[in-house]
């Protein structure tokens, strides 16, 4: 059975688009869930006032957290720590918090630095939904729909806090998935870290070309798509970068050793191997997009032959 969040009393701290889509989508489903926000930025939290995302906000997490049933840290990985410190003397033995962050291992580093544990009903969680845009006036109300949300609880996280995180979830469209810690931070690095990793390169690459006007005015459509994600936030980039750079390092490692083979390629113009490479990356690359379609559609898609 679903946990309904009808007058439970959620606090979002750090209502950019990961937050700002969460408590669109509550008020949307569950109209009667009680929602506030924390942050620093007054205009934008009113805004969400009048949008009627939040029933109320604080720029004092300490102030809206004493009787909250449910806390979510929305901001960047290397600020979740400080902020749990700011917590630690007013969340109870009943209070569930969770996290948005990339990287998992770094937040239970960070947990025990503060609490000794990762305490019972903190569960750790991860939406696989952002963008290239950022804060609350990119968010909405159906980005979670047909997303996945990682969930990593450890072995002694308090079943009623996860089943709790893991419908919140739920209602806001998502299908909700579990994994060890250390497996989440392997899988995004290759494929989420690493793709944001080499846009980000190639456009600083090209940026500091001589030509780099001439460049950027006659580049087409695939160096559009390739980069859109190198305008992503850069402070929380550099903040998954420094807290999994062990497991992107190693995916890295790996993709380079893949370019300089297929440099060696491009050099003796091997025309059968290229093609081989290509036809390959194409046929991963038509998996990826039914396995991405049956996620929106509900349907498995059928395995290739």
């Amino acid at each position: 059975m679903t946990t309904s969040f009808a007058g439970k009393k959620i606090v979002i701290i750090g209502l950019g688009l990961i937050g700002g889509s969460l408590a669109r989508s509550l008020k949307t489903t569950e109209p009667q869930t009680r929602i506030f926000a924390v942050g620093r930025n007054a205009p934008v939290l009113q805004q969400a006032m009048m949008d009627g995302s939040i029933d109320g906000w604080s720029n004092s997490a300490l102030e809206l957290c004493i009787d909250a049933d449910l806390v979510v840290l929305g901001m960047p990985v290397l600020a979740i720590e400080q902020n749990l410190r700011d917590l630690a003397n007013v969340l109870t033995s009943q209070t569930v918090v969770t996290d948005v962050a990339s990287v998992k291992g770094a937040v239970v580093d960070s947990a025990i630095r503060v609490f000794g544990t990762v305490p019972p009903n903190f569960v750790l969680g991860h939406p696989i939904a952002g963008s290239e845009q950022s804060g609350y006036a990119a968010s909405k109300a159906d980005l979670y729909h047909g997303r996945k949300v990682i969930l990593t609880p450890l072995p002694h996280t308090n079943p009623q806090a996860v089943k709790m995180v893991a419908d919140l979830w739920s209602t806001a469209g998502a299908e909700v998935v579990r994994m060890s810690v250390e497996h989440h931070d392997e899988v995004l690095a290759a494929t989420s870290h690493l793709p944001h990793l080499l846009a980000f390169a190639l456009v600083d690459t090209l940026s500091q070309q001589g030509t780099r006007e001439e460049i950027f005015r006659y580049a087409a459509g695939g160096f559009r798509d390739f980069t859109r994600i190198a305008s992503s936030d850069p402070v929380m980039w550099r903040d998954i970068f420094v807290t999994n750079a062990d497991a992107t390092v190693r995916i890295l490692d790996e993709y380079i050793d893949d370019l300089q083979r297929l440099r060696e390629v491009v050099i003796k113009r091997d025309a059968d191997e290229l093609h081989k490479i290509f036809r390959r990356a194409n046929a991963s690359r038509d998996v990826f997009l039914a396995y991405s379609s049956a996620a929106q559609t509900g349907h498995t898609p059928r395995r290739a032959k």
